[in-house]
């Protein structure tokens, strides 16, 4: 019986702080804070290219590729507001100032990724035209960690070509990454379990090739551009996809593919100057 009570007094010392500051506030407000804190992330995640399963359990993705998943412009003004808003009395004016302050600056960032996006999508054929080239499916997405930098993805029969466009300066094509369209090769796959072609090829949105390497076997997600301009074009291998071991036409091991030559060839200096300058 001790022990029971030792137990139970261990876990109210260790409770008490929360138990007290449930109650300290209205039902109510706790409702809201947890309903809003619930429903704006997923609502978030619906501006990247990633998206969300927003009405889940339905088979239905929502993206709208309108900010990057880690942008800095974004997350830090929004952060200073919360922060200072934290440090200010409850009912204080200053605090609802704040407040509103992280909340305008955030919607209306969003709001300014949406109309770049739509006027870049808009123009995106006509960009690849400049190149000669007939392309159809163009996909627009921001650029790591900024919404003034631009990634274009089309493609034709053959190949898919990757472009790029900056708010600040008119598009380059001579910038455009040619990438050969292999998705054949997706369905000659195997899985000791469960075939993930076509799954694959869904959560890709199409946008996809792959490649070969021995026994090893690459998808690359295209969405998500390519590594050129972040190496200072080193590099130009898809940022994104899966690696797969492979025997006998069955995939015996999965993980995901990250470019890590590219990651330590980060070249910030180019990749801020082509935000900025052709």
């Amino acid at each position: 019986m001790f022990s029971l009570d030792k137990g139970r007094y261990k876990n109210e010392q260790l409770f008490a702080p929360l138990f007290l500051t449930i109650k300290k506030y209205e039902r109510k407000m706790w409702i809201k804070l947890f309903f809003w804190g619930i429903i704006t992330h997923p609502m978030l995640d619906m501006f990247t290219n990633y998206g969300t399963s927003f009405f889940w359990p339905f088979d239905m993705r929502i993206k709208f590729n309108t900010v990057f998943i880690i942008d800095p412009l974004y997350t830090l003004p929004f952060m200073i507001c919360l922060i200072i808003a934290m440090f200010k009395a409850r009912e204080s004016l200053s605090r609802r100032k704040w407040n509103l302050g992280g909340l305008i600056y955030s919607t209306s960032y969003l709001l300014f990724g949406v109309i770049i996006k739509l006027i870049v999508l808009n123009n995106a054929n006509t960009y690849f035209t400049e190149s000669d080239l007939k392309t159809r499916n163009a996909m627009v997405a921001p650029m790591p960690f900024t919404s003034f930098y631009w990634m274009i993805l089309a493609e034709d029969d053959a190949n898919y070509y990757v472009g790029y466009k900056s708010i600040f300066y008119d598009f380059n094509p001579k910038e455009i990454d040619t990438i050969p369209k292999r998705q054949d090769e997706l369905f000659h796959l195997k899985w000791p379990d469960k075939n993930y072609s076509r799954q694959l090829a869904f959560i890709s949105d199409g946008y996809y090739t792959t490649k070969t390497d021995g026994n090893i076997f690459y998808f690359y997600d295209l969405r998500f551009g390519c590594v050129s301009k972040i190496t200072g074009g080193v590099k130009t291998t898809p940022v994104m996809g899966f690696k797969m071991v492979v025997d006998n036409g069955i995939v015996q091991k999965t993980s995901r593919f990250v470019p890590s030559r590219a990651v330590k060839e980060f070249n910030f200096g180019y990749y801020f100057n082509k935000i900025f300058h052709p």
